[in-house]
């Protein structure tokens, strides 16, 4: 009977798979592929043209700054909160808003940095009175560096909750050891620590990627689409009223699935890699 429910589980399992991730996956490389002349390589190669390519660099560029970001400043905050001469209500304060702000997102989150960091925001306007304009010295909510600085605003709480039971993990009894043989703290997390905290870290910023490499309504609201993304590409050629072209919106998300398999298999190699480092159980 528990052979029987496993294999049940295992095969609905797949099926779900194939339902709402490999059958989606394929009628894109489809549709990319074929046009109303048959089959073509012209949606393809379009992504060579100039907007498209700048919309993968923008994509990219953001993704990387904001995960990177993430993974830094989350990891930081959450080894803060986990030292052992941390209040303890601290930790419940940081998790519980970790919690909120990693699902405040969209239009929302777009606003409220409209209205705090905008040209005519509360805190630029204060700035701005103490006789310091953010603006003129070169920032922009409305650029890669605005959107990067938005995109932190979840990927930070995000990465504090995947990273926290990573840290709690790592055994007291190590460190001990390490300041018995004589090692400064730099030297233990150098040598010990974040090397077996690195698949977890990489995991992480793996997620973080996937996060703002697919995001639409936040930088959609905050810009207006005048920064070429990825998707904000896929909505113009879906529902544009100047263009419409499934085929080229479906080349697109194959070249978003390209990007982000490259970027697992990287992350895979680097992992296994650091999986050395991983304590035998």
């Amino acid at each position: 009977m528990r052979p029987l429910i496993a294999w049940l589980s295992i095969g609905a399992f797949v099926a779900v798979a194939t339902a709402f991730l490999v059958a989606p996956t394929l009628m894109l490389a489809i549709q990319s592929i074929y046009g109303d002349d048959g089959l073509t390589l012209e949606y393809i190669l379009s992504m060579g043209e100039y907007r498209y390519r700048v919309a993968f660099e923008n994509s990219l560029l953001l993704s990387l700054g904001s995960a990177t970001v993430g993974v830094v400043a989350g990891g930081l905050i959450a080894h803060a909160v986990l030292k052992p001469s941390a209040p303890r209500w601290l930790r419940s304060v940081v998790t519980s808003f970790s919690a909120v702000a990693a699902n405040f997102a969209g239009v929302p989150l777009a606003f409220a940095f409209i209205s705090t960091l905008g040209s005519l925001g509360l805190l630029t306007q204060w700035l701005k009175g103490l006789g310091f304009d953010i603006y003129a010295a070169g920032f922009s909510l409305y650029s890669i560096s605005g959107l990067t600085l938005t995109y932190s605003y979840f990927q930070i709480p995000l990465m504090l909750i995947i990273i926290t039971p990573a840290i709690e993990a790592l055994r007291p009894s190590w460190r001990e050891a390490a300041e018995n043989l004589g090692a400064s703290g730099g030297q233990y997390w150098r040598m010990i620590g974040l090397p077996v905290l690195m698949p977890s870290l990489l995991s992480g910023w793996i997620l973080l990627f996937g996060s703002a490499f697919s995001a639409y309504a936040t930088a959609y609201a905050l810009t207006s689409g005048n920064i070429g993304l990825v998707t904000t590409e896929i909505s113009n050629v879906l529902s544009g009223n100047v263009m419409a072209s499934p085929q080229t919106g479906a080349a697109l998300s194959v070249g978003m699935i390209v990007v982000m398999v490259g970027v697992l298999a990287l992350s895979s190699v680097l992992a296994r890699r650091a999986a050395r480092w991983m304590p035998q159980r």
